[in-house]
């Protein structure tokens, strides 16, 4: 058990540190964290699944300003690595996983407020070094924030899973579904959200519909040269 929490622990600490505070490089994005976490079990497909799916949600969301958005980047990490113990993908696994992972990016958005609070606590603490410039207070208090923010990534995702993989595992062994049917319900869910975002940012951002068509077309010439 704890062989499988430590990678989950380390890489829900990293990215959840990507989201926000550093280096801010989009390995945080559910498509890439999933498939990453489901690398590390040996089963990147299954994490690039549950990750494309987690995608199409998270496009609902824009985590800019000072509004209070899901933290996908640990999130995705436990939902790809509890998809990624099911590699035969049986009915209720891809449910389960997304669950996991929108439950855990909830929780970790209220995390992510909490530790701002704490940030801004530490900074009233060394208010006078900072007034004067002085470069050591300015250091220690990012380093400070940094770690803090790493700590509460590790500490998420290794709760999350280690709460809901054997919640998983119980949930698969009475699901009644077809595993075709249980995963389509899944796709048509999280399609039927990123329409949804899709449709709000077209009709919010000028020109963002010529933008989609053209990489839309794009893709599709490079497939048909493959």
């Amino acid at each position: 058990m704890w062989i499988d929490l430590l990678p989950v622990a380390l890489l829900g600490g990293l990215l959840g540190l990507d989201t926000v505070s550093f280096p801010q490089a989009m390995v945080s994005r559910p498509l890439v964290a999933a498939t990453l976490a489901g690398t590390l079990f040996g089963h990147a497909v299954s994490g690039l699944l549950v990750g494309a799916a987690l995608e199409l949600v998270a496009l609902d969301t824009l985590p800019f300003g000072a509004s209070r958005y899901l933290e996908w980047g640990a999130a995705s990490v436990v939902g790809g690595a509890i998809f990624a113990t099911h590699p035969s993908h049986p009915p209720g696994a891809m449910e389960m996983s997304m669950v996991a992972a929108l439950a855990t990016a909830w929780i970790g958005g209220w995390t992510m407020v909490k530790l701002r609070e704490r940030n801004a606590v530490w900074a009233a603490r060394r208010r006078e070094a900072l007034d004067a410039g002085a470069r050591g207070a300015v250091v220690e208090l990012q380093l400070l924030g940094m770690s803090a923010d790493f700590a509460r990534g590790a500490l998420l995702a290794i709760l999350a899973y280690a709460l809901f993989a054997p919640l998983t595992t119980a949930a698969i062994g009475t699901w009644g579904t077809d595993a075709r049917i249980s995963r389509a319900v899944v796709v048509t869910v999280a399609a039927s959200v990123a329409a949804s975002a899709a449709w709000k940012i077209f009709h919010g951002v000028t020109g963002a519909r010529w933008y989609f068509m053209g990489g839309l077309v794009l893709g599709l010439g490079m497939l048909a040269l493959e």
